[in-house]
């Protein structure tokens, strides 16, 4: 790379003010829309801070009032990446209060729905004006209908029945064991190539359980949580279409919220969900106790980071009450696509001594988990 190539470069991260300490660094063609694109959005640090904006300048930058949002949102598309595209979606929403993109019809439909932008919205949906409510419904619709549809077909594959030992002469994605199949070849495997030929195919049959389940899922609405209360969500939907399954669905920071009704349509929950405030597990593990009423046949969610706000002798208490009762307990301690957990490791060791079985998860991996709990 050549000087000229590295000085262009860090003019197009550093920005205008740049100019005179990188010389030769002046920006043509393509490079000048990059800039003009980048300085509607980021020059918003810069007037965050009381900096006035110089608009001459070789690179030169359009004003805020040369630059519809909607413009803006367009030139972005058209120039960047999709993944850095997503990126600025949500930095201009977040970051830099760029609510008209919410405002404006148009431009609410171009924007990309994902669920960095979803998860953005829900976390600053108390200090929006109502103007923009019919653009957060439709970015936060358009995100769940796609999360939804990934999910759903493993998750429910998991909790539909439970496979048995009895071989099944239907061959199908559905009914392949490859547990089974990977022992029967193991003799087949090539050191030398470093591969294994497969020549047995094991399919097994699943029996469907034929009394009901219900499943208590008890999510954290904290600030941290925001990601977590959308997967939760789309999980409690995915749950409650099934057969066999009762769901009920509990949101808590200091207060506990019964969203049950609503546990059918996860973007009217998210629409409820009130994000931020304190964590008072004790206290929600107490309100689904009462919503206990076969202990045998009850599976209870935590999903949390653990950090407990209120008495911890409580929640201990309670978690141990509930599990000699014969409620199976499952804590979560992240529930995204990624599923990188931060929590309080020290309390989920706690929990688990009482008899909760504590997991980091993806959202399809919760079904997987969900299955074997309840096969």
């Amino acid at each position: 790379m050549t000087d000229a190539q590295k000085a262009r470069r860090w003019r197009l991260i550093l920005g205008r003010y740049a100019n005179d300490s990188l010389p030769g660094s002046g920006l043509q063609g393509a490079d000048v829309a990059i800039e003009r694109t980048l300085s509607y959005l980021y020059d918003r640090e810069y007037t965050a801070r009381g900096h006035r904006l110089r608009t001459e300048g070789a690179g030169g930058s359009l004003d805020a009032s040369a630059l519809t949002a909607l413009n803006w949102l367009g030139g972005a598309r058209e120039l960047f990446p999709q993944s850095t595209y997503e990126r600025m979606q949500v930095h201009a929403i977040e970051k830099y209060g760029l609510t008209e993109l919410l405002a404006d019809e148009d431009a609410a439909a171009a924007l990309v729905p994902s669920p960095q932008l979803a998860t953005a919205l829900l976390s600053i949906r108390g200090r929006l004006d109502a103007s923009v409510e019919a653009g957060v419904r439709r970015v936060i619709a358009a995100t769940v209908d796609d999360i939804v549809q990934r999910v759903r077909p493993r998750f429910a594959q998991a909790l539909i029945g439970r496979r048995t030992r009895a071989r099944s002469m239907r061959r199908s994605s559905a009914t392949f064991d490859w547990r089974a199949t990977l022992h029967l070849n193991l003799r087949n495997y090539n050191p030398a190539t470093a591969r294994l030929y497969v020549d047995q195919v094991r399919f097994t049959a699943r029996a469907k359980r034929t009394l009901p389940w219900d499943v208590i899922v008890c999510v954290d609405q904290s600030g941290s949580m925001a990601s977590s209360v959308m997967y939760s969500a789309v999980c409690a939907s995915i749950l409650a279409a099934l057969p066999g399954v009762t769901v009920k669905l509990v949101l808590f920071d200091t207060s506990v919220t019964d969203v049950t009704t609503l546990a059918s349509d996860p973007v009217g929950v998210l629409l409820t969900a009130q994000l931020g405030g304190g964590t008072d597990i004790a206290g929600a593990l107490g309100y689904c106790e009462g919503l206990v009423t076969t202990p045998s046949r009850t599976v209870l969610t935590l999903i949390s980071d653990f950090e407990e706000g209120g008495s911890v002798a409580a929640m201990l208490a309670t978690v141990s009450r509930l599990r000699e009762s014969g409620v199976t307990l499952l804590g979560l301690a992240a529930l995204d696509e990624v599923a990188e957990p931060t929590y309080d490791r020290q309390m989920a060791d706690r929990l688990s001594t009482r008899g909760m079985e504590i997991a980091a998860l993806t959202p399809e991996h919760f079904g997987e988990w969900l299955g074997e709990v309840m096969a």
